[in-house]
């Protein structure tokens, strides 16, 4: 189920409003989105995101206190979401998910992470073992990830033919412009990073490393 928020993508179309009018839009929806799934082709209208800056903290008119947040078209989530729910099961059936990635996954939780640790340092004290962890903070993470070696990664776990058509062609011919006060920037275009939303956070928590 997607949320209803107030914000919209270039097409200004809001999730509340789409929400309402799904009965109607329905069914050739789900005629385009069967399409892009059989050729591996996504519109490119759904490519098309949106970058609003977000105030932090501190001098309003220095650019680092603000956080730049892209939004999508609505129905692109809708694309996302099926696409999502398929990697899953795909995943999930071929086993291919280590058991110790805790986040984005159902009955699963970072805190579990913690507990996982806590135990096994707590092993290495009572065996008198050495016992050393590595924290690695990933500056920009989604923003810098390269698109050919995300779908390499896809093609080595099994994604393969049409399927990893359409992951490329969707990550092929982004652009994104800059929207301040009904004020926008020219349209540029994406060479590497990918949508935050839920489709690639989890993707890239359990593929890309």
């Amino acid at each position: 189920m997607l949320k209803n928020k107030s914000s919209s993508g270039h097409d200004e179309i809001v999730s509340w409003i789409a929400k309402t009018s799904i009965d109607t839009v329905a069914e050739p929806l789900a005629e385009i989105i069967n399409c892009s799934l059989e050729t591996g082709i996504v519109p490119d209208k759904l490519k098309i995101a949106k970058v609003i800056p977000v105030y932090k903290a501190g001098a309003k008119n220095e650019f680092s206190n603000y956080r730049p947040i892209s939004i999508l078209p609505f129905f692109s989530k809708i694309f996302e979401k099926i696409v999502y729910t398929r990697l899953l099961n795909y995943l999930d059936k071929e086993d291919i998910l280590t058991p110790g990635q805790y986040g984005f996954r159902k009955k699963r939780s970072t805190y579990m992470a913690l507990i996982d640790i806590c135990e096994q340092i707590t092993n290495s004290i009572d065996n008198h073992d050495y016992c050393a962890g590595v924290f690695i903070d990933l500056s920009k993470a989604f923003d810098t990830i390269d698109h050919s070696i995300l779908l390499t990664k896809l093609q080595h776990y099994g994604i393969r033919g049409i399927t990893l058509d359409w992951f490329k062609n969707y990550l092929t011919n982004r652009v994104q412009f800059v929207s301040i006060d009904n004020v926008y920037s020219s349209n540029g275009h994406i060479t590497c990073g990918v949508p935050r939303l839920n489709t690639w956070t989890f993707i890239i928590s359990n593929i890309y490393k």
